[in-house]
């Protein structure tokens, strides 16, 4: 067990080795100012860890709406490591992505100091620090006094290794899938769900609060979430951070929560945005990985896939941005090793075969097929999925002026995640 206390305006943890004891060190959180300079902390494509691959590239829709974290060291034990994606959508998406990958971490940890243990907690308890988290996550961008988040918000992936456990919580449809050896070769095992408007429970308790859910015409594949009054703003994912418009109408904040106990056959953890997944399988995205010639490239050679792959399959589609991070679990990041197999070899065939739906395990949940945001041709993937049950709560709205000019659909033939900004958000704007 472990304690925190509150010194100096700052959250200082003391945690507990693995014989269940306390190592008598202490770790003082830093304050969000000091966050660039802190040891361990990886946030962009220049940064180095010993324990990961990251990389983000920007699409062509625009300024990079992605942000990623890898924090070794989270807490003040080597054997913690925080990792993040988080795609933002909406004219000021890219906001709401780096502020939610700056606070949301700091937040994480104000919770754990609340729930006494500290680091040394069980699963339930990571579950109410995450969700104490991510509460606290969107109040702070509600109230934040420049950023404008009522059209505007973000996915939010998190993982939090802790010795051999894995601790996730998730909004959106950013994506954490395990590789992980079995026999001879390597399988994909899909730790979250992508929460989108067409899961049955997300659908259920969008309409209750008067939201609509309906797909356009032309993209009858990607549902999408409306206000009761208005055609806006066609949000494609059914719980994001910030989009305050549509939070007295089912979209939440709250995230789905997952515990992964892990296994000698347990390689490494990919967390990518849905510009990774909208064109690559949870398997072929790791055998990308597991087939780069070095650690150090993986991530990068998982986004450049992804980059080909939108090339071939959307031509004349504008590129999504796209950011992973390859979290390998032997936190052994200086060992290059010898590839068996060439990036060239890998074969991205997606014709002629179907999905393997991802089923949910808990509450009865009807089978989650995978669902991406852009058309989509048959995928081949063999792969697992694991799921939790659907939280049911709803937060409040609250009223931001916006640029009436910006539009998602702005000479775009793929689908992006917001369509348009609802009308009344350029009454407030006057009104303002």
């Amino acid at each position: 067990m472990g304690n925190c206390v509150a010194s100096g305006g700052a959250t200082t943890v003391t945690a507990a080795g693995e014989d269940g004891r306390r190592r008598g060190r202490r770790w003082k959180a830093p304050r969000e100012e000091q966050l660039g300079s802190v040891p361990g902390r990886i946030f962009s494509n220049d940064g180095r860890s010993r324990t990961a691959a990251v990389f983000t590239q920007q699409g062509r829709k625009g300024v990079n709406q992605d942000a990623m974290l890898v924090w070794d060291g989270f807490g003040g034990e080597e054997d913690v490591v925080l990792c993040g994606v988080f795609d933002g959508h909406g004219p000021h998406g890219h906001l709401v992505a780096r502020r939610v990958r700056d606070a949301l971490p700091l937040k994480l940890m104000a919770a754990v100091r609340e729930s006494k243990p500290g680091l040394d907690m069980a699963a339930a308890a990571w579950r109410k620090a995450f969700a104490r988290a991510y509460k606290a996550m969107d109040k702070d961008l509600r109230s934040h006094a420049t950023l404008d988040c009522f059209c505007s918000g973000s996915t939010a992936v998190t993982v939090l290794k802790l010795g051999s456990d894995l601790y996730m919580a998730n909004i959106g449809d950013s994506r954490a899938v395990l590789g992980s050896r079995d026999g001879g070769g390597m399988v994909a095992v899909q730790l979250t769900v992508d929460l989108k408007p067409d899961v049955p429970s997300e659908a259920e308790r969008i309409k209750k609060c008067r939201g609509r859910v309906f797909a356009l015409q032309d993209e009858p594949e990607v549902p999408r979430v409306w206000l009761p009054f208005d055609d806006a703003p066609g949000l494609a994912m059914a719980r994001a951070f910030g989009d305050f418009c549509l939070k007295d109408y089912g979209v939440i904040s709250v995230p789905e929560f997952f515990h992964w106990s892990l296994t000698e056959k347990d390689q490494f953890v990919i967390l990518a945005s849905d510009g990774v997944w909208d064109v690559l399988s949870n398997q072929e995205a790791v055998d990308i990985v597991s087939s780069s010639p070095s650690r150090s490239k993986a991530a990068i050679s998982l986004v450049e896939a992804a980059a080909r792959e939108w090339k071939a399959k959307y031509p004349t589609s504008k590129t999504d941005d796209c950011a992973v991070v390859c979290l390998y679990l032997d936190g052994k990041m200086d060992q290059e090793r010898d590839s068996t197999a060439s990036m060239d070899n890998i074969s991205l065939d997606y014709e002629g075969s179907a999905a393997d739906p991802n089923e949910a395990q808990e509450l009865q949940e009807p089978a989650l097929t995978r669902n991406f945001t852009v058309r989509t041709v048959a995928g081949s993937a063999h792969e697992k999925a694991l799921s939790g049950a659907a939280d049911a709560a709803v937060g409040g709205g609250a009223a931001c002026a916006h640029d009436q000019s910006w539009s998602g659909l702005d000479g775009v033939t793929r689908v992006n995640s917001l369509v348009q900004l609802p009308r009344f958000s350029e009454e407030k704007a006057a009104v303002g």
